[in-house]
């Protein structure tokens, strides 16, 4: 039997006080369900056969059901059999954990999920053991890596459908996990920042004078946001051991000021006052009495001098598809070509 593959796409995704003070992009209604429908034509060309999708009431589905009966009305077979959870719809993240969790149970082999870091967070949080496939199309987009649809759904089939072995198609990631006293604990893919400001309201953070702490799982000088400042200071890989910790400051009285993208087209200075690896299992706690924590640029939780806060990094935590590995496998091992001609240079 074809595998199932699993597709969340919640489209109140990206919708934070940086779209406002930003010039962060806007993907419309009609432009994820596009996503979404070359994405099912992916998986259909890779050998998925059936798949299960998130319900929703923002249009999206409408969009993809018109999509898919046009072509069946012109004569193509171009997408797999698609169904849809039968869930309650409430229009927050929430739809987004509960449809990660109704499809880990449902036995899903992978979950193609499109938003950024915080909708990628919240999948990771419910599913458990299922691999993700990421696509970027969230406001801070530091972990889904940029790549076309149809590739990443393309390497989720082959590696799915066990074209590819498991030791290649999938690859191992870190976490943060946050534990406050008297909260249960949570977690993050890329950063935890510590700010001073305690309002979680306006949760996305885009002030860089309230920051004091960072810890990041990995430190990449090419994306956006919490992790783009770590890694104009010190590149760490997703793929290497540990992450890192940096002591923030106002900008105006720290020994290094960096300026660092923390948003689209929002480039800050930001106060560095020291930095240093942070190896896996080893818990840190801020050195700020008093404030709130962000996870993945979006204030989740209050604190004070009253409640412990533990922040530890996790290794070898969750699944994702290597695009680029099954890729790279497919083309050295031509699983992609019919016949046996070769086309020598000349």
């Amino acid at each position: 039997m074809s595998p199932l593959v699993g597709i969340i796409a919640n489209p109140v995704s990206a919708r934070d006080i940086r779209r406002v003070v930003t010039h962060a992009g806007s993907l419309q209604i009609a432009d994820r369900a596009g996503i979404v429908l070359r994405a099912l034509a992916a998986l259909a060309a890779g050998g998925v056969g059936r798949v299960v999708m998130m319900p929703e009431t923002g249009g999206i589905r409408g969009h993809v059901v018109r999509g898919i009966e046009r072509s069946r009305a012109c004569g193509e077979a171009r997408f797999p059999e698609l169904v849809f959870l039968d869930m309650p719809v409430t229009s927050t993240v929430e739809d987004t954990s509960r449809a990660a969790r109704a499809m880990a149970a449902a036995g899903v082999a992978a979950i193609i999920v499109l938003g950024g870091d915080g909708t990628h967070r919240a999948v990771v949080g419910a599913c458990g053991r299922v691999p993700i496939a990421g696509i970027s199309t969230g406001t801070n987009n530091a972990f889904p890596e940029p790549r076309e649809p149809t590739v990443t759904a393309l390497a989720t089939a082959l590696a799915v459908c066990g074209a590819v072995p498991a030791s290649i198609a999938f690859a191992l990631n870190k976490t943060l996990e946050v534990a406050v006293e008297g909260e249960a604990p949570q977690i993050a893919l890329v950063d935890v920042a510590v700010v001073t400001d305690r309002t979680v309201g306006a949760r996305a953070l885009w002030r860089a004078d309230s920051f004091r702490e960072l810890f990041v799982t990995f430190a990449d000088p090419e994306v956006i946001g919490m992790s783009a400042i770590a890694g104009l200071i010190e590149p760490v890989a997703r793929d290497e051991p540990g992450g890192m910790m940096v002591q923030l400051g106002p900008a105006h009285a720290a020994p290094t000021v960096l300026r660092a993208p923390i948003g689209p087209g929002l480039v800050e200075a930001v106060g560095i006052e020291d930095w240093r690896r942070m190896p896996a299992g080893v818990p840190f706690s801020p050195s700020l009495p008093a404030g709130a924590i962000a996870l993945d640029g979006e204030r989740e939780l209050a604190f004070d001098a009253r409640r412990a806060v533990a922040v530890t990094l996790q290794d070898r935590a969750f699944r994702t598809v290597d695009v680029a590995a099954v890729m790279r496998f497919a083309s050295t091992r031509g699983l992609m070509r019919t016949g046996a001609r070769h086309f020598a240079a000349t």
